[in-house]
Protein backbone atom coordinates (compact mmCIF):
# COMPACT_ATOMS: atom_id res chain seq x y z
CA UNK A 1 0.00 0.00 0.00
CA UNK A 2 3.04 2.28 0.38
CA UNK A 3 3.29 2.62 -3.26
CA UNK A 4 -0.40 3.16 -3.84
CA UNK A 5 -0.14 5.92 -0.91
CA UNK A 6 2.47 7.53 -3.07
CA UNK A 7 0.99 7.35 -6.00
CA UNK A 8 -2.19 9.22 -4.98
CA UNK A 9 -0.14 11.74 -3.29
CA UNK A 10 1.47 12.64 -6.39
CA UNK A 11 -1.74 12.58 -8.35
CA UNK A 12 -2.56 15.34 -5.33
CA UNK A 13 0.45 17.78 -6.01
CA UNK A 14 0.01 17.13 -9.40
CA UNK A 15 -3.70 18.61 -9.37
CA UNK A 16 -2.48 21.43 -7.26
CA UNK A 17 0.01 22.20 -9.60
CA UNK A 18 -1.73 21.92 -12.95
CA UNK A 19 -5.57 22.03 -11.84
CA UNK A 20 -5.76 25.52 -9.51
CA UNK A 21 -4.67 27.95 -11.61
CA UNK A 22 -6.07 30.15 -14.67
CA UNK A 23 -2.94 29.39 -16.53
CA UNK A 24 -2.88 25.91 -16.25
CA UNK A 25 -1.97 24.35 -20.22
CA UNK A 26 -4.67 22.03 -19.24
CA UNK A 27 -7.25 24.77 -19.92
CA UNK A 28 -6.36 24.51 -23.89
CA UNK A 29 -5.45 20.61 -23.48
CA UNK A 30 -9.04 19.96 -22.77
CA UNK A 31 -9.88 20.97 -26.10
CA UNK A 32 -7.25 18.60 -27.63
CA UNK A 33 -3.93 17.55 -28.11
CA UNK A 34 -1.11 18.99 -30.54
CA UNK A 35 2.04 17.77 -29.72
CA UNK A 36 5.05 18.35 -31.95
CA UNK A 37 6.89 15.45 -31.16
CA UNK A 38 6.59 11.20 -31.20
CA UNK A 39 8.97 10.19 -28.58
CA UNK A 40 9.51 5.85 -29.11
CA UNK A 41 11.42 4.70 -25.36
CA UNK A 42 11.61 1.81 -24.02
CA UNK A 43 9.29 1.16 -21.74
CA UNK A 44 12.23 0.60 -18.61
CA UNK A 45 11.51 2.16 -15.73
CA UNK A 46 13.87 4.50 -15.03
CA UNK A 47 14.12 6.23 -18.56
CA UNK A 48 10.91 8.02 -18.52
CA UNK A 49 11.22 10.55 -21.57
CA UNK A 50 8.52 12.70 -19.83
CA UNK A 51 11.17 13.46 -16.77
CA UNK A 52 14.46 13.20 -18.92
CA UNK A 53 12.92 16.09 -21.70
CA UNK A 54 11.48 17.87 -18.63
CA UNK A 55 8.36 18.13 -20.86
CA UNK A 56 4.96 19.75 -19.69
CA UNK A 57 1.62 18.03 -20.49
CA UNK A 58 0.99 17.63 -23.89
CA UNK A 59 4.42 18.18 -25.53
CA UNK A 60 5.02 15.03 -26.58
CA UNK A 61 3.17 11.90 -28.10
CA UNK A 62 4.55 8.96 -26.05
CA UNK A 63 5.22 5.20 -26.96
CA UNK A 64 6.99 3.01 -24.96
CA UNK A 65 7.85 -0.57 -25.33
CA UNK A 66 10.99 -3.38 -24.59
CA UNK A 67 13.51 -2.24 -26.34
CA UNK A 68 12.16 0.90 -28.44
CA UNK A 69 11.76 -0.80 -31.40
CA UNK A 70 9.69 -0.10 -34.00
CA UNK A 71 7.95 -2.56 -36.32
CA UNK A 72 8.53 -2.30 -40.39
CA UNK A 73 5.56 -1.99 -41.78
CA UNK A 74 4.49 -5.18 -42.82
CA UNK A 75 0.36 -6.64 -42.69
CA UNK A 76 1.77 -8.89 -39.49
CA UNK A 77 3.20 -5.62 -38.01
CA UNK A 78 2.37 -5.21 -34.56
CA UNK A 79 -0.41 -3.42 -34.31
CA UNK A 80 -0.12 -1.22 -31.16
CA UNK A 81 3.29 0.58 -32.28
CA UNK A 82 2.13 0.64 -35.71
CA UNK A 83 -0.99 2.29 -34.70
CA UNK A 84 0.14 4.78 -32.53
CA UNK A 85 3.53 5.48 -35.25
CA UNK A 86 0.03 6.39 -37.76
CA UNK A 87 -2.30 8.53 -35.35
CA UNK A 88 1.14 10.47 -34.44
CA UNK A 89 1.97 11.48 -37.92
CA UNK A 90 -1.05 11.21 -39.95
CA UNK A 91 -3.71 12.80 -37.26
CA UNK A 92 -1.24 14.88 -34.98
CA UNK A 93 0.96 15.24 -38.19
CA UNK A 94 4.01 15.52 -35.65
CA UNK A 95 7.30 17.59 -37.33
CA UNK A 96 9.79 15.34 -35.33
CA UNK A 97 10.50 11.66 -34.59
CA UNK A 98 12.73 10.62 -31.52
CA UNK A 99 13.67 7.16 -30.97
CA UNK A 100 15.36 6.65 -27.62
CA UNK A 101 17.57 3.96 -26.95
CA UNK A 102 19.46 3.79 -23.25
CA UNK A 103 22.77 1.77 -21.75
CA UNK A 104 21.30 -1.24 -19.39
CA UNK A 105 18.89 -2.54 -21.76
CA UNK A 106 16.87 -5.46 -20.46
CA UNK A 107 15.56 -6.26 -23.78
CA UNK A 108 19.04 -6.34 -25.88
CA UNK A 109 20.49 -8.38 -22.79
CA UNK A 110 17.91 -10.85 -23.53
CA UNK A 111 18.47 -10.53 -27.17
CA UNK A 112 21.95 -11.48 -26.66
CA UNK A 113 21.81 -13.70 -24.21
CA UNK A 114 21.55 -17.68 -24.47
CA UNK A 115 17.68 -18.88 -24.94
CA UNK A 116 16.25 -20.05 -21.71
CA UNK A 117 14.60 -23.12 -21.51
CA UNK A 118 10.92 -22.85 -23.34
CA UNK A 119 8.62 -20.82 -21.20
CA UNK A 120 4.93 -21.13 -20.99
CA UNK A 121 4.92 -17.76 -23.06
CA UNK A 122 7.64 -15.75 -24.99
CA UNK A 123 6.00 -12.72 -25.72
CA UNK A 124 9.85 -11.32 -25.10
CA UNK A 125 11.83 -13.48 -27.13
CA UNK A 126 8.85 -13.16 -30.07
CA UNK A 127 9.04 -9.10 -29.74
CA UNK A 128 12.75 -8.89 -30.01
CA UNK A 129 13.04 -10.74 -33.19
CA UNK A 130 12.66 -7.65 -34.69
CA UNK A 131 16.33 -6.65 -33.80
CA UNK A 132 17.76 -10.05 -34.66
CA UNK A 133 19.41 -8.87 -37.18
CA UNK A 134 21.11 -6.31 -35.53
CA UNK A 135 22.48 -8.85 -32.36
CA UNK A 136 24.01 -11.28 -35.56
CA UNK A 137 25.64 -8.46 -37.25
CA UNK A 138 27.29 -7.34 -33.14
CA UNK A 139 28.00 -11.08 -32.85
CA UNK A 140 29.99 -11.18 -36.05
CA UNK A 141 31.57 -7.82 -35.76
CA UNK A 142 32.30 -7.60 -32.14
CA UNK A 143 33.31 -11.50 -31.53
CA UNK A 144 36.34 -10.66 -29.88
CA UNK A 145 35.09 -7.90 -27.81
CA UNK A 146 33.35 -8.11 -24.32
CA UNK A 147 29.84 -8.63 -23.73
CA UNK A 148 29.54 -5.19 -22.34
CA UNK A 149 30.62 -3.76 -25.58
CA UNK A 150 28.64 -6.14 -27.56
CA UNK A 151 25.78 -4.79 -25.75
CA UNK A 152 26.41 -1.13 -25.82
CA UNK A 153 27.32 -1.53 -30.10
CA UNK A 154 23.67 -3.68 -30.13
CA UNK A 155 21.76 -0.66 -27.62
CA UNK A 156 22.86 1.65 -30.61
CA UNK A 157 22.65 -0.58 -33.60
CA UNK A 158 18.78 -1.27 -32.39
CA UNK A 159 18.16 2.58 -32.25
CA UNK A 160 19.10 2.52 -36.22
CA UNK A 161 16.97 -0.09 -36.82
CA UNK A 162 14.18 1.28 -35.46
CA UNK A 163 15.12 4.39 -37.44
CA UNK A 164 15.41 2.06 -40.84
CA UNK A 165 12.07 0.43 -40.07
CA UNK A 166 10.40 4.13 -39.76
CA UNK A 167 10.75 4.57 -43.34
CA UNK A 168 9.28 1.51 -44.45
CA UNK A 169 5.82 3.16 -43.50
CA UNK A 170 5.11 5.13 -46.68
CA UNK A 171 2.85 7.74 -45.47
CA UNK A 172 6.11 8.36 -42.91
CA UNK A 173 8.77 8.45 -45.56
CA UNK A 174 6.68 10.92 -47.75
CA UNK A 175 6.31 13.52 -45.06
CA UNK A 176 9.98 12.92 -44.42
CA UNK A 177 10.71 12.99 -48.24
CA UNK A 178 8.43 16.25 -48.00
CA UNK A 179 10.16 18.04 -45.34
CA UNK A 180 7.64 18.37 -43.16
CA UNK A 181 9.08 15.32 -40.33
CA UNK A 182 12.66 14.48 -39.21
CA UNK A 183 13.96 11.80 -37.17
CA UNK A 184 16.52 11.86 -34.45
CA UNK A 185 18.20 8.84 -32.55
CA UNK A 186 19.45 9.23 -29.22
CA UNK A 187 20.75 7.16 -26.63
CA UNK A 188 20.81 8.03 -23.00
CA UNK A 189 23.83 6.66 -20.82
CA UNK A 190 22.31 5.79 -17.30
CA UNK A 191 25.96 5.64 -15.89
CA UNK A 192 26.95 8.98 -16.69
CA UNK A 193 23.91 10.72 -17.50
CA UNK A 194 24.70 12.00 -21.01
CA UNK A 195 22.95 12.26 -23.78
CA UNK A 196 24.20 11.19 -27.14
CA UNK A 197 22.52 11.48 -30.74
CA UNK A 198 23.85 9.87 -33.85
CA UNK A 199 24.84 12.04 -36.82
CA UNK A 200 24.41 10.36 -40.04
CA UNK A 201 26.73 12.55 -41.42
CA UNK A 202 29.49 11.27 -38.57
CA UNK A 203 27.83 7.96 -38.73
CA UNK A 204 28.05 7.62 -34.76
CA UNK A 205 26.42 9.05 -31.85
CA UNK A 206 28.05 12.18 -30.49
CA UNK A 207 27.28 13.96 -27.18
CA UNK A 208 24.49 16.23 -27.14
CA UNK A 209 24.06 16.66 -23.73
CA UNK A 210 27.46 15.46 -21.91
CA UNK A 211 28.03 14.00 -18.47
CA UNK A 212 27.42 17.12 -15.49
CA UNK A 213 31.57 16.26 -14.43
CA UNK A 214 32.81 16.84 -18.18
CA UNK A 215 30.48 20.10 -18.54
CA UNK A 216 31.93 21.21 -15.03
CA UNK A 217 35.18 20.82 -16.24
CA UNK A 218 34.14 22.89 -19.29
CA UNK A 219 32.90 25.73 -17.04
CA UNK A 220 36.07 26.31 -14.93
Amino acid sequence: MEDIEKFISGFGRFQQQYFNNSDSPYGTLRAGQRPRTLLIGCCDSRVDPVLLTGSDPGDIFVVRNIANLVPPCTPTASAGVSSAIEFAVCELEVERVIVLGHAGCGGIRALLAPRPAQRETDFVGQWMRIAQPVAERVRRDLAHHSSAEQHHACEQASILLSLDNLLTYPWLKRRVDEGKLKLHGWYFDLQSGALMAYSPRRQQFLPLVCPLNARDAMAA
